[in-house]
């Protein structure tokens, strides 16, 4: 989420857009942040090879990326083909492009869905039953109903949560001869809690199609690294989960040391309403209709590719702190650091035993 390229969030994370100059502002700032604090590199390392630069604002969000580059490439040139690909990206799975596919499909418009659409459709639907349905792409209904995604009205009425829950579930929807098949034309879905993540990858392979071998793209907080940068693992900054806590690498919690993986957080610290003194989590279970209600603060889920942390990282907020660590011990290909509040308020955090060589925690 985790929101759309979202928290998550990081939360990873849904577009929520504010002013254009403000979030600029944070993008210059949130670059600083990556190169200071995020990607903290040892003083004594002496890189042999050059490395290039670029962000921008994208999405919603800001993004930064950083590659190897010997020469062979103009960044200026690479970043607007950056932008055009995540502009075009928009055009198939953004919930606030009105003419987007998946805003099309929504109502019906078309059941044609493109290459982005049915790759990441896929792709929900082995990690719905991966997590034994915590996450579900067709929330959609139950999102906008509580104030979530482009609206941002809450009309969630009880009398309506057995209507909305009719609607949820991804066996009511599938593709089938390029074609998309609803049980109900009244389905909808949202794949702000997976797409970020996907936006990764899709730069990712752009930069491996161009040769860079070694590189690391961020858009939102949601990270994919390949190779390392002058031999030294990239390093990650995770931010402390307390509200209040808005600027990315302003606070961090820990820093983790990766090559070759992808890394996706989501959290309900940034993304939540207050509505007459109950605070209300962007995270919706689908098996109940309601936000999601436990004591993990922000799960960090490292993973093959983007795509697949963000959606976990995703259902594991779903799941809740002892879910989570019994699905992360059943499925090794995934590593996690969570941090969650205890029965007095306090911090705490669980790293899954693979990762404990990687990560430092703050004090």
């Amino acid at each position: 989420m985790k929101k759309y390229p979202g928290e998550r969030t990081p939360v990873n994370c849904s577009y929520i857009k504010p002013l254009r100059e403000k979030l600029m502002i944070m993008s210059n700032l949130r670059l600083i942040l990556l190169l200071s604090c995020i990607l903290v590199l040892d003083a004594s390392c002496r890189e042999k090879a050059e490395y290039s630069k670029f962000s921008g604002f994208a999405q919603g969000t800001t993004y930064s990326m950083i590659f190897e580059n010997p020469g062979r490439f103009d960044a200026a040139v690479l970043q607007d083909e950056v932008e055009q690909i995540l502009k075009e990206f928009d055009m198939s799975l953004s919930l606030y492009e009105d003419s987007s596919v998946l805003c099309r499909i929504n109502r019906n418009e078309t059941d044609i869905p493109d290459n982005y659409f049915r790759e990441v459709f896929n792709r929900s639907k082995e990690i719905s039953a991966l997590t034994e349905g915590a996450f579900d792409v067709t929330i959609g209904p139950l999102v906008k109903a509580w104030g979530f995604g482009p609206d941002a009205v809450k009309n969630f009425r009880e009398t309506d949560r057995d209507s909305l829950m009719q609607l949820v579930g991804i066996e009511k929807v599938d593709i089938r001869n390029g074609r998309l098949f609803k049980t109900d034309p009244r389905v909808s879905l949202d794949f702000n809690a997976i797409a970020k993540g996907y936006s990764v990858d899709v730069i990712g392979r752009f930069f491996e199609s161009r040769g860079i071998k070694s590189y690391l793209v961020e858009i939102g907080g949601e990270i994919r690294a390949r190779g390392d940068r002058g031999g030294v693992l990239w390093k990650i900054g995770i931010d402390r989960p307390a509200d209040g806590n808005v600027i990315p690498g302003h606070d961090l919690q820990a820093i983790i040391s990766m090559k070759d993986r992808s890394l996706a957080t989501s959290g309900n610290y940034r993304k939540f309403y207050v509505e007459d003194g109950i605070k209300y989590s962007h995270t919706i279970d689908p098996k109940t209709g309601y936000p999601s209600k436990n004591q993990l603060l922000s799960a960090t889920i490292l993973a093959p590719d983007c795509m697949t942390a963000d959606g976990i990282a995703t259902a594991c907020m779903v799941m809740g702190k002892e879910r989570t660590i019994e699905f992360i011990e059943n499925n090794p290909e995934f590593d996690a650091f969570l941090i969650y509040s205890d029965d007095q308020g306090n911090y705490g955090t669980w790293i899954s035993e693979k990762l404990n060589s990687y990560i430092q925690e703050s004090g």
